[in-house]
């Protein structure tokens, strides 16, 4: 199994370049794990508490059990799907559904490098790099109508941790890659590349 790690900032094509690459590649061949769905979970908070979290921060993850999942994986065994419900702040997982392991496995996220642990089982690290007035107008995009989320709390939430949050420790992982992504997850032909590389590499391992 080959594993991929995308890193960068939030709105940078992450998400985008892992499903461009997963769509060269095959389904049937590549799996890709989000590390949103890792968000660790807070039931004995009430929702105005969970809100006000910082959901930036790298501690707002349970990397514990993302690379026992993603070891797990690398093993030949299955993971039960983790979820997260944006609007109630909630996690939500499918235990009835199971991933089943695949030739390439993709990890995207934005702390994807945070622990070293993981990096060091990464076949390759992908950085995003794209202009931060970019990722700001797709991650409004997103938020408003995948998350249910309004301006004024984008508006917040950017301010006080994303920004915050890439300054500190995001924009930092770029050290950590292999390869750093000009222009978002479009990038047609940095998928050819990757996709043609990712697939020399699988062919020579048979």
């Amino acid at each position: 199994m080959l594993f991929i790690g995308i890193c960068g900032a939030s709105g940078s094509g992450k998400s985008t370049l892992a499903h461009a690459l997963q769509e060269r590649l095959g389904e049937n061949r590549c799996v890709i794990i989000q590390q949103d769905a890792y968000y660790r979970d807070h039931p004995g908070l009430t929702f105005e508490e969970r809100v006000r979290l910082n959901y930036d921060e790298p501690a707002i993850f349970d990397h514990d059990l993302l690379l026992e999942d993603m070891e797990q994986l690398m093993r030949g065994g299955g993971i039960t799907r983790k979820a997260y419900d944006f609007a109630l702040h909630r996690r939500a997982d499918r235990p009835e559904e199971i991933i089943l392991p695949r030739e390439v496995l993709i990890l995207e996220g934005i702390h994807a490098f945070h622990d070293k642990r993981l990096c060091e089982l990464m076949f390759l690290k992908l950085y995003m790099k794209v202009e931060p007035d970019i990722c700001l107008l797709r991650r409004i995009e997103r938020d408003i109508v995948e998350r249910g989320r309004d301006i004024q709390g984008i508006g917040a939430q950017y301010l006080n941790s994303v920004k915050p949050m890439f300054d500190r420790y995001i924009k930092n992982y770029i050290q950590d890659a292999d390869v750093i992504v000009a222009g978002g997850g479009k990038n047609a032909r940095i998928v050819d590349i990757l996709a043609g590389y990712v697939q020399d590499r699988l062919g020579s391992a048979q």
